[in-house]
C-alpha cells in the first residue's frame, strides 16, 4: 500500500475521533491542555490497536467483526450523545452547584474504543493484503493523533461562541456519528 492511500484511509478512519473531539471541547470547558492531548493520544492509540487486532484476527473472524461493529459504534454513540443532551437539558433547568461537569478518563475510552470499531475492520481487510501492519498502524495512529489535537482546538474555539448550547450540539453531534457509522454499514456503503 502506497503512503498517499494509507494518508487517505488514516485521515477517513480520524475523522469520527475529530468530530468527537471538537465536540469534547464544545461540551467540558473545563478541559484543559494536557486533558486533550491525553485524549488525542488515545484516539491515536485505539485507532492504532484497532488495525493491528483486525490484522492479526484475520479473515477468521472477518464476518464476525464487519456484522456488529456498526451496531456497537452506534448504540455506544448514542448513548454518549443522547445522555450529554439530557445533561444539558437538566442543567439548564436545575442547575447544579459547582457548575461545569469534569471530562472523565471512563468516557474518554468508550469514545476512544466506540471512533475505532471501524479501523478493526480494516484491519482485517490487511490481513488480505501486503501491508507493513505496524508502520501502518503507527501511521493511522499519528493521524488520529494531529487530526484530535486540531479537533480540539477548533471546538474550544467555538465553544465560547456557543455557550450554552455547545453541549446539546455536541451530543447531536455524537448521535449524528453513530447514525452516520450504522447507515455507511447497513447501505454497504
Amino acid at each position: 500500500m502506497d503512503l498517499l492511500t494509507l494518508f487517505v484511509l488514516a485521515f477517513g478512519l480520524s475523522m469520527d475521533a475529530f468530530a468527537v473531539s471538537v465536540s469534547n471541547s464544545l461540551c467540558f470547558h473545563s478541559l484543559r491542555r494536557g486533558q486533550a492531548v491525553l485524549t488525542s493520544f488515545s484516539f491515536g492509540l485505539f485507532q492504532g490497536l484497532m488495525p493491528a487486532a483486525g490484522y492479526w484476527a484475520g479473515r477468521a473472524f472477518a464476518r464476525t467483526v464487519s456484522a456488529v461493529d456498526h451496531w456497537v459504534a452506534f448504540v455506544l454513540l448514542g448513548f454518549i450523545g443522547g445522555k450529554m443532551i439530557w445533561d444539558a437539558v437538566e442543567e439548564q433547568r436545575a442547575p447544579q452547584p459547582g457548575g461545569a461537569k469534569a471530562f472523565s478518563l471512563r468516557l474518554m475510552l468508550v469514545q476512544a474504543f466506540a471512533t475505532s470499531i471501524d479501523a478493526l475492520a480494516v484491519g482485517v481487510s490487511f490481513a488480505a493484503l501486503e501491508v507493513n501492519i505496524l508502520a501502518a498502524a503507527s501511521f493511522i495512529a499519528g493521524v488520529t493523533f494531529a487530526c484530535c489535537l486540531i479537533g480540539h482546538l477548533l471546538g474550544k474555539a467555538f465553544g465560547s461562541w456557543l455557550g450554552g448550547k455547545a453541549e446539546v450540539l455536541g451530543g447531536v453531534i455524537l448521535i449524528g456519528i453513530g447514525l452516520k457509522i450504522l447507515i455507511e454499514h447497513l447501505s454497504g456503503g
